[in-house]
């Protein structure tokens, strides 16, 4: 890990913390995939909706998800809802037809609203994120991928937060199979802001940034990332490989939701 010293939604979280590929060539196997996607959002794919949300178009879909993701509870229900609305938009998704058309769409920052992949949510009188998002820089088929997080820590724990940075975890990767993008991990950035305390115990640090980030994002080695749903503004991945089967991650292009992890307004 390389540690500078200079110079997340819902983010990421429903009530687990402060705030929040295309797939093949044909329609078949683009959606046997996104059937199979649907398994990160475990147990609440067995609950059956009471609104048939398969009815509402792909804009109407949108807006409802957009709607609902900065505001959950961790509520059983809001997450069924998620992945009813997830499923319609999977359902009804026009590929992009070449590859420089995905990769075109595909490059800029993505901010993470949701994941389906979260272990628990530090203290948040003493940790807390205040943005994660995803840098995409493409290359016709190859190109690099940066998540990268802002955090505050309070050592004390008393909410008084006088450490701030970045943790960056750099990424490439390789397009395969259509437009699977296969990841390789570079390296991991801990950068404390300009002017900031540093940390006394930096690998305290790092372990609360592992439990506050989904995993696919502090560790995505030796995984893959399918896209099953693009359009200008939103971006739904499912994730695929030994540790990360499953898990489903949405994201917003980053500046086009406004979305405040770290306000205390009731």
């Amino acid at each position: 890990m390389k540690i500078i010293y200079f110079t997340a939604c819902a983010l990421l979280w429903s009530n687990a913390s402060s705030a929040f590929v295309q797939q093949g060539r044909s329609s078949r196997s683009n959606l046997s995939q996104q059937r199979a996607a649907t398994q990160g959002f475990g147990v609440t794919v067995e609950k059956k909706n009471a609104v048939d949300w398969s009815t509402l178009s792909v804009a109407q879909s949108k807006e409802k998800l957009l709607d609902l993701l900065p505001r959950m509870t961790g509520k059983e229900e809001e997450f069924r809802t998620v992945e009813a609305l997830v499923n319609n938009l999977e359902a009804n998704y026009q590929p992009a037809q070449t590859l420089d058309f995905l990769n075109l769409i595909l490059q800029g920052e993505w901010q993470l609203l949701f994941s389906t992949n979260l272990s628990g949510t530090p203290n948040p009188a003493k940790f807390r994120l205040r943005e994660l998002f995803q840098r995409i820089e493409r290359h016709k088929l190859e190109g690099k991928l940066i998540n990268e997080a802002t955090w505050d820590l309070a050592e004390q724990g008393d909410g008084n937060f006088e450490c701030s940075g970045t943790f960056t975890v750099d990424c490439s990767y390789k397009i395969n199979q259509g437009a699977r993008m296969i990841l390789s991990l570079d390296e991991h950035i801990l950068k404390p802001a300009k002017g900031t305390k540093i940390p006394k115990d930096v690998p305290a640090l790092v372990g609360l940034l592992h439990r506050a980030m989904p995993k696919e994002m502090f560790d995505p080695a030796d995984h893959a990332i399918d896209t099953t749903y693009l359009d200008g503004d939103l971006r739904i991945v499912r994730h695929t490989g030994p540790r990360l089967e499953g898990v489903r991650d949405i994201f917003i292009r980053r500046g086009s939701l406004q979305i405040n992890p770290v306000s205390t307004d009731e």
